[in-house]
């Protein structure tokens, strides 16, 4: 455990190993939260770090339908700028009084059910997108913002397939441009990592390695969908694609053969 993880949340190695592991504990959050579900935040961390998460241990994520980063919405209705703030400060601003723990998950979750009952939950949930924008055209304050870690670099999808390899023949889909210089990218091989999920390691050479995610849908008519995104490869993901690439075969379901004599 990182040392800052510790200063921050107050567990030690011998608290997290009594509690239950990550896959084991995203299932009883998705038990507990049904299908369809969109996640408010505060800031950006929880979305990246959770997604890290279920790539790195490989898990469905498609029943999260969408995020909302209640920042945004807390600036434009506070008439602040751009810069990421503290869920302490929002809680100052409302006059909230701090009754939980900071930094703890059931804390932080009240506190920002309260911070959400003072702001117009509906008229900024529907001034979402709107907001994002607005936010990314102020300018920051000179004072350096919170690091709240990056978001995927790029989110995009693609349809209709006839085929899965009609997709893979589609360039635009499977040989994507750097999202930030839009230069051509190196990539490896695809792994099938099953339930209709596909990865590949690019790299740009100039920005570095990206993780690239395909999740392909099929409709009632029999066309395929495909979701593509990209995410900055770390050390953590790069382990991650390098130990599922090596794995040899293919891991989706295999029907079992009937030998015949």
């Amino acid at each position: 455990m990182h040392y800052k993880v510790k200063k921050l949340t107050g567990f030690d190695k011998e608290r997290l190993a009594l509690g239950a592991s990550f896959p084991e504990a995203l299932e009883r959050l998705r038990t507990w939260c049904g299908e369809n579900v969109t996640f408010l935040t505060w800031g950006y961390d929880d979305r990246y770090i959770m997604e890290q998460n279920i790539i790195i241990h490989d898990l469905d994520w498609d029943w999260i339908t969408d995020w909302v980063n209640l920042q945004l919405i807390y600036n434009l209705q506070t008439g602040g700028d751009k810069n990421q703030k503290a869920l302490s400060t929002a809680m100052a601003h409302f006059g909230i009084e701090q009754t939980r723990v900071a930094h703890d998950a059931l804390g932080d979750a009240y506190n920002t059910g309260l911070v959400c009952s003072q702001l117009d939950l509906g008229l900024g949930l529907a001034q979402y997108t709107d907001a994002v924008k607005a936010m990314a055209a102020k300018p920051p304050k000179e004072k350096k913002a919170e690091n709240n870690g990056p978001d995927p670099l790029q989110h995009m999808s693609f349809a209709p397939f006839s085929s899965k390899g009609e997709a893979f023949a589609d360039k635009n889909l499977v040989a994507p441009s750097c999202p930030i210089c839009d230069r051509e990218m190196t990539l490896k091989k695809w792994v099938n990592q099953g339930d209709q999920r596909y990865m590949n390691l690019a790299e740009c050479p100039e920005h570095g390695k990206d993780l690239v995610r395909l999740k392909f849908r099929r409709g009632d008519d029999g066309a395929y969908s495909v979701t593509r995104i990209i995410y900055p490869a770390d050390e953590s993901l790069e382990r991650f694609y390098g130990k599922k690439a090596s794995q040899p075969g293919h891991r989706g379901k295999r029907r079992s053969r009937v030998k015949k004599i």
